[in-house]
């Protein structure tokens, strides 16, 4: 599968927020498994692609770890399995919130992404709200931010872009533009177009992420080697499972905030993640036990300089960022 011209949009918020009923709406199918209670039906990292003008698209819904009761056992396995889906890195990051009253959990996802996230993340980001039925009459989703100070900043601090969609209620409404669906949907994919062309192409990344990808095109080879008829896309299917077990056999122990700082790119984390990838050979199956263990050695190595570096590193941002714009500014 030719990943180089297609656009990868990971879908980021807490459980209940609509990540799920969002990418539907985007491809236009039900692609993804939708919750009709207070609990995800989403449990682990899903990827779909879908061809469109342009180039493909591929969604990546992500559980709900923004959710501040969630366990550690529950978190790194999801984290990891991100890793693995986003690799070699997303050209644009949704962070979803919905339209409703700013309470002490919304505040504490926002708190966590301006924790966690690097300023380079928020050079790929846009912010947007899901449930927009829950707006006045007449308001759109630029008088609400203007109204919440948190809310607020973390646009500002994604160049000025924010949307708004109700999966439920916008679907065939064109009375009203402003709330109509494919109106929004259109204004979303043009906003992170314009997002991907000012950041010249370029997906989100880092020297973790770029070695993840490493493995998987390394176990992509191994897997072409052995008698079958398999696609591309079935191959790098496999050799992203084999790579995710292989992660979890060697950061299973690292904390979960290790793990999720090395992914959005603060310095340090990555660094100390990347010593304990930074072996040779296949991720799964074939030679993968000898793999696993000269990875724990160097991942024993490491956990203290992780731990030291997370209690440092924590609100650090990496550099870039600079130069973002308004594009998509409260629409």
């Amino acid at each position: 599968m030719d990943i180089s011209n297609n656009r990868r949009i990971a879908i980021l918020g807490k459980t209940g927020v609509g990540k799920s009923s969002l990418a539907n709406t985007i491809f236009e199918e039900q692609r993804f498994k939708v919750g009709h209670n207070v609990n995800s039906e989403t449990t682990k990292c899903q990827a779909e692609t879908k061809g469109a003008s342009g180039g493909p698209i591929t969604l990546i819904d992500t559980p709900g770890f923004f959710d501040t009761d969630r366990s550690e056992d529950e978190l790194k396995p999801e984290i990891l399995r991100c890793i693995t889906e986003f690799s070699p890195g997303p050209h644009a990051f949704l962070i979803v919130l919905r339209v409703e009253r700013f309470t002490e959990q919304e505040q504490a996802v926002v708190n966590k992404v301006s924790q966690y996230f690097s300023e380079e993340v928020f050079q790929f980001s846009t912010v947007l709200f899901t449930h927009g039925d829950q707006l006045p009459d007449g308001d759109t989703i630029g008088s609400f931010v203007r109204a919440n100070e948190p809310v607020r900043e973390l646009v500002e601090k994604c160049g000025g872009r924010c949307h708004v969609i109700d999966s439920k209620y916008w679907n065939n409404d064109p009375q009203e533009e402003y709330r109509n669906n494919r109106v929004r949907v259109t204004e979303i994919l043009k906003t992170i177009n314009q997002m991907i062309e000012e950041n010249q192409g370029r997906c989100y990344t880092n020297e973790m992420l770029q070695a993840v990808e490493r493995r998987i095109t390394q176990e992509v080879e191994s897997i072409r080697r052995t008698p079958g008829n398999k696609t591309e896309g079935e191959m790098r299917r496999e050799a992203k499972e084999n790579v995710f077990m292989w992660l979890w056999s060697n950061l299973k122990d690292m904390a979960s905030n290790a793990l999720w700082g090395a992914l959005f790119g603060l310095r340090g984390l990555v660094t100390q993640v990347i010593t304990a990838l930074a072996q040779t050979g296949t991720a799964g199956g074939r030679g993968g036990v000898s793999l696993q263990r000269a990875a724990g050695v160097a991942l024993g190595g490491a956990m203290q300089g992780v731990m030291r570096g997370l209690n440092a590193s924590e609100g650090a941002d990496s550099q870039g960022g600079a130069g973002r714009n308004a594009s998509g500014a409260y629409m």
